[in-house]
């Protein structure tokens, strides 16, 4: 199967960067070089406009003269305040040959009624005072606000303000070599940390990578790397958990065909033999003989039977069948029939009759699974209990055994498919897949089970159902209709 080619980490990282690297530039560049005059402007624009609000706030400040010098040398101002006749009442200058000092009284008084005629504000960018009426052009360099403020107590002034605009043409010729050697120099650092930030950040992937290959390789035997960044070691650690669920599997696989060979290939034997004594030497073709064959052929049939059910379980194509029906009558049943066929004392306990909605025929292979397997770990002559129980609206069946007992580690794997924790196998004993049966169909009821133990001292093997609401009757009435 071909795999479409894809970008690698190294590249896309390595890539980001050096993408990174030129934005910033070209912003610098954009922003240093291109957007400068503009930007210069707009603040000399900006502070000359709010330094005639503050003049206009502080007119009537006996400071002002000195407020008037201080913002003056701060902002670069040349600041001249007239009466509304034109008469000049403060005179602070930066610029000592500027033109709007050496303006008229009429001038001042013409340029107050064209500002007052304006709203009390003029903002023009001109070469003299008097070209009040030339069209704004991009060479001039003077700027020239002018205010009209009026007092609480009726006094009229005309303010001025006058800002040159320094040229920039040597700043943006020293901006762009500077930024010349700046955009080699992030280049160049950008390039040298892609590559070692692509080194750092790709090198534990590529090894999780290479490892995870030899594990499709099925080399079940490798382990993940899990230092480095977090969550690099995160994914290092889920994989080297799958890696020893894998191992237990495949562990369980090769277990589950060494056993299935032997339980196929004894029966099957053990038929071929008979088969072959009884066509080869006279006198052999007995009863005894037959009924061999005939237990070997039922028990190669139960397993094969086992395994079908199984399988058909677990893939969800054996769906369950429910109908409300007495499991008490059930278990009493299958109790009896056992009875008959095992050398154990199997009783039965419970106080009720309890009714159930579920797989009738499914719960009934399930209880007689766990019966068979405590007959199989009891040995022949200790007793076996089944015992049912009501908790609420649940109903708990435990099938209790005083067997050899099971390890608390193998608790959780005694529901796997062939898993036999007593790994001492004889004929007879069963062939593993009881449990793993009563797993499925148990998972299939969505229903509660579980298994305590204690090595010495037996097993109790347990599932709840839940009963049918007011079904839980005495013995003499009838079941509730479904």
């Amino acid at each position: 199967m071909k795999h479409k080619r894809r970008v690698s980490i190294k590249v896309r990282v390595f890539g980001g960067f050096l993408i990174f690297a030129v934005v910033i530039v070209a912003l610098l560049w954009i922003f240093q070089v291109a957007l400068l005059d503009t930007f210069y402007k707009r603040i000399k624009i900006g502070e000359i406009r709010s330094a005639g609000d503050s003049i206009e706030t502080a007119i009537e400040d006996p400071n002002l003269p000195d407020f008037a010098a201080e913002l003056s040398e701060s902002d670069q101002l040349d600041i001249l305040i007239t009466s509304d006749r034109g008469l000049p009442l403060l005179i602070s200058y930066y610029t000592e040959t500027n033109a709007i000092f050496r303006g008229t009284p009429a001038q001042y008084i013409e340029i107050y009624e064209e500002t007052e005629a304006a709203g009390g504000s003029i903002f023009q960018q001109y070469a003299r005072l008097g070209d009040t009426q030339r069209p704004r052009s991009e060479n001039d360099n003077n700027m020239i606000l002018s205010k009209t403020i009026h007092t609480a107590s009726g006094q009229n002034f005309l303010l001025l303000l006058h800002s040159n605009l320094t040229p920039v043409a040597a700043t943006k010729t020293t901006l762009e070599f500077q930024l010349y050697c700046i955009t080699f120099i992030m280049i160049f650092l950008s390039v040298v940390l892609a590559l070692i930030l692509t080194l750092i950040i790709t090198r534990p992937i590529t090894k999780i990578n290479e490892t995870a290959r030899s594990l499709g390789e099925g080399n079940y035997g490798v382990h993940f790397d899990e230092s480095g960044y977090r969550e690099v070691s995160e994914l290092a650690g889920t994989m080297n958990y799958t890696v020893a669920e894998l191992q237990k599997l495949e562990a369980l696989r090769r277990e589950l065909i060494a056993n299935v060979s032997h339980d196929l290939r004894t029966p099957l034997t053990m038929i071929e033999g008979y088969s072959e004594v009884m066509r080869d030497i006279p006198g052999e073709n007995t009863p005894e003989n037959v009924q061999v064959i005939l237990d070997e052929s039922k028990r190669l049939s139960s397993l094969v039977s086992d395994l079908l059910d199984l399988s058909k379980l677990q893939s969800g194509s054996l769906p369950l069948v429910e109908e409300v029906f007495c499991i008490t009558d059930e278990i009493e049943e299958l109790v009896a029939r056992y009875s008959k066929l095992a050398e154990n004392q199997i009783r039965f306990e419970q106080d009720r009759d309890v009714y159930v909605q579920a797989d009738k025929l499914k719960i009934s292979q399930v209880v007689y699974n766990l019966i068979n397997n405590a007959v199989v770990h009891s040995g022949s002559v200790e007793p076996i209990v089944v015992r049912q129980s009501v908790r609420e609206d649940l109903v708990r069946v435990e099938v209790i055994d005083r067997g050899r007992g099971i390890e608390p580690e193998q608790l959780h794997d005694i529901w796997e498919r062939y898993y036999k924790a007593d790994r001492t196998r004889k004929k007879g004993e069963g062939s593993g897949l009881g449990l793993s049966i009563v797993k499925a169909i148990l998972d299939l009821h969505k229903a509660t089970y579980g298994v305590e133990s204690e090595l010495g001292r037996g097993s109790t093997f347990w599932f709840e159902l839940p009963t049918v609401a007011g079904a839980i009757l005495g013995s003499a009435e009838e079941p509730p209709q479904d």
